[in-house]
């Protein structure tokens, strides 16, 4: 399902072809959230296996353009989670010590261990997203053999070597992005002005970034295309409509838990007959 939204290096994204208001697989908001509340209870059930198997951990990644609704879309599908082998780790602007070291190592530092899932709210893209747009490569400190018109490339190659290391490692990474169109974030951003409520979701950095929608739409066409392999997919997902966007996102998370098949460990004939003494000694207490 959805593969039409899924690109794993097989074939060429054009970014400007794909849909923002696509609906297909939900013919309404009430039967995509009727479809979701499913998904929850199954995404639900399996993390608890994945979290007590501990053989295999998992990042969600959500890179999108402001107002896309990342933050919606992980509280709404990724809430039903136990707190217990869950971490949302979010990518802001890179702190001194973090440009003291290699543009990989706060990801590294995020991975999460087997049985566990990493939720990451922007990630290591944001090196060759806005830091493509901006060109910030060209203040970070590096050594003078570097040459600053690799440094792009070489990035997207150490993305997709970083990628396999961690699948090769029992851990996979799934990459969303949401995708919105330049209208409908228009919109939103009024929507932040003009509703006190939602005031202070907006900020004058929001309105400057727009400016730079057609650079942004080539960084993020231009990264998926250069680290999108089968192992590590990415999935395009239109963002127009949020519940949409939301129902589509439970699907995609559902489905790569199914794909690991998470179990509960299987208990020994020893440890059963371990458990036979307990229950005993309990049943016994219990009628004192």
């Amino acid at each position: 399902m959805y593969k039409n939204y899924r690109y794993d290096g097989s074939e060429k994204l054009v970014l400007a072809h794909e849909p923002t208001d696509d609906t297909q697989y939900a013919k309404d908001r009430a039967s995509a959230e009727k479809k979701m509340a499913h998904n929850l209870e199954k995404i639900n059930e399996m993390q608890m296996k994945l979290y007590a198997e501990k053989k295999e951990g998992v990042i969600f990644v959500f890179q999108a353009m402001d107002a896309a609704g990342k933050d919606g879309t992980i509280r709404a599908v990724l809430s039903c989670l136990s707190p217990h082998g869950v971490n949302e780790r979010p990518f802001k602007a890179p702190s001194s010590d973090e440009l003291a070291h290699d543009f990989l190592w706060r990801a590294a530092k995020a991975v999460p261990a087997k049985g566990d899932i990493a939720i990451f709210n922007r990630s290591h893209y944001e090196d060759v997203l806005i830091g493509k747009v901006k060109q910030l490569y060209l203040h970070q400190a590096k050594a003078d053999r570097i040459d600053p018109d690799e440094i792009i490339s070489n990035r997207y190659k150490d993305i997709v070597n970083f990628e396999s290391y961690l699948y090769h490692n029992s851990v996979r990474i799934v990459k969303i992005f949401l995708h919105l169109s330049k209208e409908e974030q228009a919109r939103r951003f009024l929507s932040r002005i003009e509703e006190p409520d939602k005031n202070w979701k907006f900020s004058a950095s929001d309105y400057e970034e727009r400016k730079y929608w057609k650079e942004y739409q080539k960084a993020f066409e231009d990264c998926i295309n250069h680290t999108a392999v089968k192992d590590a997919p990415w999935y395009v997902v239109p963002a127009d409509h949020k519940w949409y966007m939301r129902y589509i996102v439970s699907e995609i998370i559902k489905e790569t838990l199914q794909d690991m098949d998470p179990k509960y460990p299987e208990v020994t004939k020893e440890r059963r007959a371990e458990f036979a003494g307990y229950q005993k000694d309990l049943l016994k207490e219990l009628k004192k």
